[in-house]
Order: C-alpha cells, then sequence, then structure tokens
C-alpha cells in the first residue's frame, strides 16, 4: 500500500547513547532566556510604594501564617530580603493588580507561610532533603532539562508515585519547586511543569491525591508563588485524571489556564537534546537515586551559594534585581 506506516524495529524503539543518570545544569547553548518584565512608567510609583514598605528596618512578621494579637514576630532575615527582588515584588504587584495594600499584605503573608512552612532560610529552613528524599526514590519528580525558553522543566510522574497520601508529600514537591527556582538561568524567572499520567505497576504504590490535596497544593502555587509558571504540559492523561484535572480545574486562575497545555508533545516545547526518550527526545535518561538526588542537591547548593554571594558583595538589601543576583560572572 501506497501510505502504509512502516513498522518500526524494536531497534529503533530504543534509546541510543551513553545513560544520562544526573540533571542538567544549564540550558541547550543558543536559547535565550525569555526575559524579566519591567514595570511601566504608571505602574512605578506604586513598586516603589511596596519597596519602601519591605525596607523598613522596624518591619516584623508573625512566624505563622495563621497570626492571632500577641503572637511571636520577628525582623526579615538575610535569607528573606535576599527573595525579596525586585522581580519577587514586581510578580505579587502584577497578582494583586497592582494594588500596594494587597501586594503587600500577600507578600507578608508569604513570607509567614515560608517561616511555617520552613523554606524560609536561615533559623527558618527546617525542611530538609533528609525529610522528603524518601518520596523520590522512584523518580516521581524530576528537575530536567530546559524548555526553549531556558525555563527549568519540573517533572512530575503521578505513575511512580511510592508513597501514601500525606502532608510529607506536599513538603516534596514544595522541596522541588524551591530547588527549580535555584536551577533558574539568569534573565528567566519562571519554570516549566511537565506531568505524565502514564502509569508504572512495578514503581506505584496506586494512589492518586484527593480533591482536598489537589486544593490545597493550587492554593499554594497560585497565592505563595505568583506568575512563577511560564508553561503548564500534561500528558498521557487517563480518564481518572481528567475527572480529578475537572474538579480543580475551575480553582485554577484564567492566568494561569492561559499557559497550560493537554496531550501535546513535550517536545514541542522542550528541545529534543535535553528531553526525555519516553517523551520523544535524544536523552537515554535513567533514574537512579543515589545518583541523580546528590548531583541535584549540589548544583542547587551551588546556585544557592552563587546567589547569595552577590546578594551581600551587591549590598544585601530588598529589591535587588534576579538578574544580577543569578550572575555567574567572576
Amino acid at each position: 500500500m501506497l501510505f502504509k506506516k512502516e513498522k518500526k524495529s524494536a531497534t529503533e524503539d530504543q534509546p541510543k547513547g551513553e545513560i544520562v543518570e544526573e540533571p542538567y545544569e544549564y540550558p541547550l547553548k543558543g536559547l535565550t532566556p525569555s526575559g524579566l518584565e519591567e514595570p511601566s512608567e504608571e505602574n512605578f510609583p506604586k513598586y516603589q510604594q511596596v519597596l519602601d514598605h519591605f525596607k523598613n528596618e522596624d518591619l516584623k512578621l508573625p512566624i505563622t501564617e495563621k497570626y492571632k494579637e500577641g503572637d511571636e514576630t520577628r525582623s526579615l532575615t538575610t535569607e528573606e530580603k535576599a527573595w525579596l527582588t525586585k522581580e519577587c515584588i514586581l510578580r505579587y504587584c502584577r497578582a494583586c493588580n497592582w494594588n500596594v495594600t494587597d501586594t503587600i499584605t500577600r507578600l507578608e503573608n508569604s513570607i509567614s507561610w515560608r517561616r511555617e512552612f520552613g523554606i524560609s532560610g536561615g533559623k527558618f529552613q527546617t525542611l530538609k532533603q533528609q525529610l522528603v528524599a524518601p518520596e523520590n526514590e522512584t523518580g516521581k519528580q524530576l528537575i530536567f532539562g530546559f524548555d526553549r525558553e531556558c525555563r527549568p522543566c519540573l517533572f512530575l510522574f503521578s505513575g511512580k508515585q511510592n508513597t501514601k497520601p500525606s502532608f510529607r508529600q506536599i513538603q516534596h514537591l514544595i522541596f522541588m519547586l524551591e530547588m527549580t527556582i535555584w536551577f533558574m538561568p539568569r534573565g528567566q524567572d519562571k519554570l516549566a511543569l511537565c506531568v505524565d499520567f502514564k502509569n508504572y505497576p512495578e514503581l506505584s504504590a496506586k494512589s492518586f491525591p484527593s480533591v482536598s490535596v489537589g486544593k490545597q497544593v493550587l492554593h499554594i502555587l497560585q497565592y505563595h508563588y505568583p506568575e512563577r509558571l511560564g508553561r503548564a504540559l500534561f500528558v498521557n492523561i487517563p480518564w481518572y485524571a481528567w475527572a480529578f484535572l475537572k474538579i480543580c480545574y475551575p480553582f485554577v486562575d484564567p492566568y494561569t489556564k492561559q499557559k497550560c497545555a493537554f496531550d501535546e508533545p513535550f517536545a514541542k516545547f522542550i528541545p529534543e537534546e535535553q528531553l526525555d526518550f519516553i517523551h520523544g527526545g535524544e536523552v537515554n535518561f535513567k533514574y537512579d537515586h543515589e545518583k541523580y538526588w546528590p548531583e541535584m542537591l549540589a548544583i542547587g547548593e551551588k546556585k544557592m551559594k552563587n546567589y547569595m554571594k552577590n546578594f551581600e558583595k551587591l549590598g544585601g538589601t530588598v529589591g535587588l534585581s534576579e538578574y544580577d543576583l543569578r550572575s555567574e560572572d567572576e
């Protein structure tokens, strides 16, 4: 037959090249980050008001999200000042439609939440890798490669779920999200979320997150990580996952919905040179927890130390630019 599709041989269906077991530290050469958004002339004074509020040395904020009068408050730590970058403030300003009061409130709530969750740095950095490492023994979450706009890719494999639903699963997701942010190159402040629902019977505990957990995670991502999502890709979606997504989707804000793509090939958005063979890429990737996890931590630690070194060198104050803080120039 003229248009008969030739069947691929078994060897063509197998990945080629050396096995890759560690994450990529940098985007593919030749790609350029999408850039950091600047405020308009009209909105700059509003940004300045928010910046001035957090530059106040007398500012003290609660150490828990649900504050009651009389609860403990603390001044901003060095790490929190480094988190309060120019771009961080702008992300919150845009998420709050440039309402100064709402932006300040939301930023303060996020700082208190980060303290309570254990990811605010220094004395507030209580979420350790040792706690969440067992969650990733099957490689159910991966920081691997960068998309065509240099966003680091965070892969979630629901079919590799190895633990029962618990708060530690949420801690693990946030830990990986924070780590993905450290992987961002200079000039990029967003990530690509890549969700694969394919089933892996030999790895999975066959448990799916509840709707309540889904809503909790959505709240955290939308409220405390505004404008961090540059793209969200979903593939291999079974009927029960569609049902879950349909229930949770109404809680997703319209801005985020615009960035979602369902059952489109990952290779459309991610260079094949940094994409696993199973998703249409050229990489012969194999997850070995004992090799991948330490290397991921080492890269994140290296980038965090470089960021903090630049922070101190540039004055150690609120409102510095992430473009400068992520510089790796000596």
